[in-house]
């Protein structure tokens, strides 16, 4: 007898993204993301802007993600959705509407953390990419969070390198701020990269002990860069752009790669597995495609709508704890931050 599908809803509302999707077991059949522009007026996200347009959104984007999967609501195994990390009130929307859901069509709820999903994610079943085997490195890169993460299992997990202070969507962010770049600022400098010569500028590489990072340092590095250069020439940052961006991201790059490669030898895995908004930038992905014939190393690069905040990827983590019936009592209490 063949076994029936399993179909997950999820749910995805950890920052400024509303976010549902159905799989049909580890396949995709909708993602569907609505997305919240007002911020950019802002230069950054503003967290009850954020909550208010979640409680607009959700709705919609639900019923959007069942019409376009074909299915009812009757027909869903379970819910998933985004505990936690992110902001609070955010998570919340997400947290009291899957509960609610949930508890109306009596079937299981699944909490999931949105940076296992990140990581998880490699495993949803698409044509043309391939899953890692265990056990593998994740390299998870977003505007919050730089770690490097040992995966045993799809739930034994082990971070074993992280940022100390701001993570490196930040830094990619905070530089773009900087050099007068409209929030989010991070992809504009991957676009201009790709037009700028990245050894013009040379900017230090911070001193970090082990698998940990830091950009902090890098952050002020950068500011006072800009700072001297523009005190000598009011014109440098526009006559400048696309060197300075290229510079910045290929230093970001050269952080990132230090620690991987020192994460190979220590731990003897040369699978690499990046995840995280930050992941989507094309000199990282060029980077770690170059990784393979450079270093041996098996690398996976999820597919584009997968690294930014999704809800596929929060069904994926749903679809496997479903299977072993790691389900969440209904009390569950979204959290800003939450532990592996």
């Amino acid at each position: 007898m063949s076994t029936p599908p399993i179909y997950i809803l999820a749910i995805e509302s950890s920052c400024d993204d509303t976010a549902a999707a159905i799989l049909k077991d580890n396949v995709v059949l909708s993602n569907v993301v609505a997305r919240q522009h007002i911020h950019e007026e802002y230069g950054g996200v503003v967290p009850e802007l954020a909550s208010r347009a979640h409680q607009q959104n959700i709705v919609p984007v639900v019923d959007v993600a069942l019409k376009k999967a074909g299915i009812t609501r009757d027909q869903l195994s379970a819910v998933a959705f985004t505990q936690g990390p992110g902001l609070m009130g955010s998570l919340l929307v997400g947290t009291s509407f899957a509960k609610s859901l949930a508890m109306a069509l009596n079937i299981p709820l699944i909490a999931v953390n949105h940076m296992h999903a990140h990581i998880l994610a490699h495993f949803i079943k698409e044509e043309g990419f391939a899953m890692p085997e265990f056990p593998f490195l994740a390299l998870t890169i977003s505007g919050g969070h730089t770690q490097i993460v040992k995966v045993s299992s799809f739930f034994d997990l082990e971070i074993i390198g992280e940022t100390t202070d701001d993570a490196v969507g930040e830094a990619f962010d905070k530089s773009a701020k900087i050099l007068g770049l409209p929030y989010p600022g991070g992809p504009l400098i991957d676009q201009l990269a790709k037009e700028g010569n990245p050894m013009r500028f040379p900017f230090t590489r911070p001193k970090v002990d082990g698998l940990d990072f830091s950009f902090s340092g890098l952050k002020t590095q950068i500011l006072y860069f800009i700072q001297k250069n523009q005190a000598a020439n009011p014109n440098f940052i526009e006559e400048n752009k696309a060197d300075i961006c290229a510079s910045i991201q290929h230093i970001i790059i050269e952080i990132l790669m230090e620690k991987l490669k020192l994460a190979v030898a220590t731990t003897g895995i040369n699978q690499i597995a990046i995840g995280g908004g930050v992941s989507a930038n094309s000199g990282i992905r060029q980077t770690l495609v170059d990784a393979q014939s450079k270093y041996g190393w098996k690398t996976f690069i999820p597919k584009f709508e997968y690294t930014t905040d999704n809800a596929a990827m929060i069904g994926i983590v749903g679809y496997h704890r479903y299977l072993e019936e790691r389900f969440t009592a209904t009390d569950v209490v979204a959290k800003a931050r939450i532990e592996f």
